[in-house]
């Protein structure tokens, strides 16, 4: 059996061709019986309105293991933005977990035992676009669900990495609020 995982986080970005086609999922990853399933516990029992707590499903009826829970950084108030949310973006993110299990990042054998709270991004633009792009938002959410994953569960960045580019690493919305672009 593998070692306990008490709770990891992770965030990443992956970026597609164009602006609305982009996942930033934020995560914490860990057993249920610890603090990471009491959090999914209170949250599925405590919904708001415009930020609902599902979870990640391949279809209706099929639940992802680990368990997922998705919130959204968007109050979603739309019906179009629901259903991409509620159907691409949620169909990749189901299947990057089951990837991240197939690769081996999550132990198959702790399947089970573990709780995803997923934080999701939808570019609130995707309502402005005529002609959506579903398989891309698929892609690029199936994409950083095992990135973001991979990165919890090995602790990328390290403390060291992150010590050595500290310098040299600039906040994307503050350089451009620097520069007058915002």
């Amino acid at each position: 059996m593998a070692d306990r995982i008490g709770m990891r986080t992770g965030e990443a970005l992956v970026e597609g061709d164009v602006g609305y086609i982009c996942a930033e999922p934020e995560i914490v990853i860990g057993e249920l019986d610890g603090p990471v399933g009491q959090a999914m516990a209170m949250l599925v029992g405590d919904q708001v309105k415009g930020h609902t707590r599902v979870f990640a499903i391949l279809n209706s009826d099929y639940q992802v293991k680990p368990a997922t829970l998705m919130v959204s950084k968007v109050t979603v108030s739309n019906a179009k933005y629901t259903n991409i949310l509620m159907g691409s973006v949620q169909a990749g993110i189901a299947n990057g977990v089951l990837d991240a299990v197939r690769q081996g990042i999550i132990p198959k054998e702790k399947a089970n035992e573990l709780g995803i709270i997923y934080s999701i991004w939808l570019d609130p633009s995707v309502l402005e676009v005529e002609k959506v792009d579903y398989q891309a938002l698929f892609n690029v959410n199936r994409e950083a669900t095992v990135k973001v994953i991979r990165k919890a569960m090995t602790g990328e960045p390290s403390i060291d990495w992150l010590l050595e580019h500290q310098d040299s690493i600039e906040h994307f919305f503050h350089k451009l609020g620097v520069d007058g672009q915002l």
